[in-house]
């Protein structure tokens, strides 16, 4: 595979876990009620998991924000592990072990993008 081919493949990667990232983000920044449950398994209750949830959506926005402008390695690797924290939560809390399934991708696709500026970063050198 060609160098331009790859950068390509990037940048639809990049595209797709910035949306992954800012639709989280967004979704937590509204203070959605139904992410309540996965905190309290955590720890978070009432007003303060409301608190928490906002904090992380502001994370996930930078998060976004990162992969799509400057996709560092390691918020790269920190995004496919908070995803895959987040997916592992919906069975935990008590949901189908396919909610987990169903979120495959989110954590997916931040390892593929790891993998390919991993190489992308060879071929300059």
């Amino acid at each position: 595979m060609n160098y331009k081919m790859l950068k390509t493949i990037e940048w639809l990667f990049r595209i797709g876990v910035f949306m992954c990232f800012l639709g989280h983000g967004l979704i937590a920044l509204g203070g959605n009620i139904a992410w309540l449950p996965y905190l309290e398994i955590v720890g978070f209750k009432g007003e303060f998991a409301i608190n928490v949830m906002f904090i992380i959506g502001i994370l996930d926005v930078i998060v976004a924000l990162f992969i799509l402008l400057k996709p560092i390695k390691i918020i790269v690797l920190w995004a496919s592990f908070w995803t895959l924290l987040t997916a592992l939560m919906r069975p935990i809390s008590g949901e189908s072990f396919w909610a987990f399934v169903e979120r495959g991708p989110n954590w997916v696709l931040p390892i593929v993008l790891f993998l390919i500026l991993y190489k992308n970063n060879q071929k300059k050198n």
